[in-house]
């Protein structure tokens, strides 16, 4: 193995270098950097994985914090947090815990962060979901809700997600049912007329409730529907049941 690996630390105390090395030993490709934004931009497309070591200065750093969050929504990095627990409570104030794959409290064992990590880089089978929608605000809170448990990738239209699905072939596609330029029936039609496509299951997500509105949208024949007033626990239900009974029927 010879996987890549963001690592956001201070300097070389001698803890780093504990973990750099064994990181190293193990296969990891280490790449450093400090908590700046500047330096974390160049560093982070890398790699998938950031590991950030958190130092005495959190507090001094938020905007620091809130990129790092934006850049983990955004490119779905998978981000695990070292320190002490009072830093780790301080983080988890603006990095929402869903984004986090595990927090590591101090005193470290190394070998156990250097095990889950490589079970993380090994063994990413997370399903993965696209998420369309042209409310940027519901997307972050989409991919809030639903990353660590899954892959999540989001677009603001539906033609954004045509050219998304022409190079990746997610597990579920959760589509906007009330877009403009492009509607969500429409773009379920123009799924369901490509053949790379047109076994994908498709979910509409709507906001109305009410009887007219369901039948209209059942009408289509998704694979189903979600209401976007449902709380978190509720769409993880959701998808989850959506995601059994589907590997109960291809059984």
């Amino acid at each position: 193995m010879n996987k890549s690996i963001v690592m956001v630390c201070p300097g070389n105390s001698f803890f780093v270098i504990n973990i750099v090395d064994t990181l190293e030993k193990s296969g990891f490709n280490v790449i450093e950097c400090e908590a700046d934004i500047e330096e974390f931009e160049l560093c982070k497309a890398e790699s998938e994985f950031v590991i950030y070591y958190i130092e005495e200065n959190i507090k001094e750093n938020q905007d620091f914090l809130v990129y790092l969050k934006d850049a983990c929504l955004e490119e779905d990095k998978m981000l695990y947090l070292v320190g002490s627990k009072e830093e780790l409570e301080m983080a988890l104030d603006v990095i929402p815990v869903g984004l986090v794959a595990r927090k590591f409290e101090r005193p470290l064992n190394v070998g156990d962060l250097v095990e889950t990590v490589k079970k993380g880089v090994n063994s990413d089978n997370r399903k993965k979901i696209l998420v369309v929608d042209d409310d940027s605000f519901f997307l972050r809170t989409m991919k809030e809700w639903l990353s660590g448990k899954y892959a999540v990738t989001m677009v603001n239209s539906g033609m954004n997600a045509i050219t998304y699905l022409a190079r990746y072939t997610p597990d579920l596609i959760l589509l906007d049912y009330e877009m403009p330029v492009a509607s969500g029936p429409k773009i379920l039609e123009m799924i369901r007329t490509e053949s790379a496509t047109s076994d994908t299951p498709v979910i509409f997500l709507t906001g109305k409730s009410d009887k007219e509105s369901v039948m209209n949208v059942l009408a289509l024949k998704p694979d189903g529907y979600l209401l976007k007033s449902m709380s978190r626990s509720e769409l993880l239900a959701a998808i989850e049941e959506f995601f059994i009974k589907r590997k109960n029927i291809i059984k």
